[in-house]
């Protein structure tokens, strides 16, 4: 009887576990199944509309060629979801676009080339694996050929307004080339003896007709894309703040025509630190800045309370230009 007994209770024991066993799996199972449901109920990913007329400087892009509309569509999706590279855009546009659009027009520039600068750069100074630098995305050689200081000690491609007068150089001599903006802005990706070439080798006379690499024949798409969601941010699902968006930075002007044998002291005297003295002006190199030619350097200086981010956003709104698809927006509804 003892045996039995003890086999008995034994059974019971395993028929438990295989029953707590099913419990906990029926329960895992159940969660998984709510956690799905909640998943599929919060969770809509919705494509955007894609715009029935787009283009470039005044030329119009022939969306109703499927192959065109597909690459294009294909730059709206990622300038939509890529959420962190398109919220930055909007708050350094606000920063740089008063820069660049008064130089565009000087030079007789298309007001679309800006977004040019956002597809090269996102508008920050940055170094490609080719070794182009700056807003405008430079490489050395080409930078030099038009007009910028690129040594050990001075590089303007990142001077943001010496690189636009650069940038509308370059654009201005390719036009002489092409006729065509659209051409222009390719040959900036692939140079224009490149894009020459192709359109001879081809046999035509416009971008979208050339069949060409993958990172020139989606880089006219991509700019048309970035102007399109910059225009229409409520479109595509952006709603910003104007706190959200960078200002600029009021600065005086100090201009230089004689060697500083020490940048740190100098920045000192102008009653700041080297670290902002190179914030400000990004072209600065070295802790020396020789200058034997006595040529002209011009540095920018925050002016009082520049620095305070309170009171630049409470001073330097954004432009209306963020909110013209939709009410100005204040605050997240």
């Amino acid at each position: 009887m003892h045996k039995k007994t003890h086999f008995i209770l034994y059974g019971f024991a395993l028929l438990l576990i295989c029953a707590i066993s099913v419990c906990a799996i029926v329960e895992v199972k159940t969660r998984e199944m709510e956690y799905r449901i909640l998943f599929t109920r919060h969770m809509k990913v919705i494509a955007p509309e894609i715009p029935g007329k787009a283009g470039f400087a005044g030329e119009e892009a022939p969306l109703d060629t499927y192959f065109v509309r597909e690459a294009f569509e294909r730059e709206i999706l990622a300038n939509t979801f890529m959420h962190s590279s398109s919220i930055m855009m909007f708050k350094r546009a606000n920063r740089w676009f008063p820069v660049i659009e008064p130089i565009l027009k000087k030079n007789g520039i298309p007001d679309d080339f800006k977004f040019l600068a956002v597809a090269e750069s996102n508008l920050v100074n940055v170094v490609s694996s080719a070794g182009a630098e700056g807003y405008w995305q430079f490489i050395k050689p080409t930078g030099i050929k038009y007009g910028l200081e690129i040594n050990e000690k001075v590089d303007e491609r990142y001077n943001m307004e010496k690189a636009t007068q650069a940038a509308c150089d370059y654009l201005k001599d390719a036009y002489k080339d092409y006729k065509s903006w659209t051409l222009v802005a390719a040959s900036y990706n692939r140079g224009i003896e490149g894009v020459e070439r192709a359109l001879e080798a081809q046999k035509v006379t416009n971008y979208y007709d050339l069949y060409l690499n993958d990172e020139t024949s989606r880089y006219v798409f991509r700019i048309m894309a970035i102007k399109e969601v910059y225009n229409h941010p409520v479109r595509y699902g952006f709603y910003l703040r104007e706190k959200d968006f960078y200002p600029q930075i009021p600065a005086r002007l100090v201009t230089v025509d004689s060697s500083i044998s020490n940048l740190p002291a100098f920045a000192r005297a102008m009653s700041i630190n080297y670290r902002i003295l190179r914030e400000m002006n990004p072209w600065i190199k070295h802790y020396s800045l020789p200058n034997s030619s006595k040529k002209s350097y011009t540095f920018k200086i925050p002016r009082d309370g520049a620095l305070s981010y309170e009171s630049l956003i409470k001073k330097i709104p954004a432009r209306d230009t963020f909110f013209n698809d939709t009410l100005k927006i204040n605050e997240v509804q």
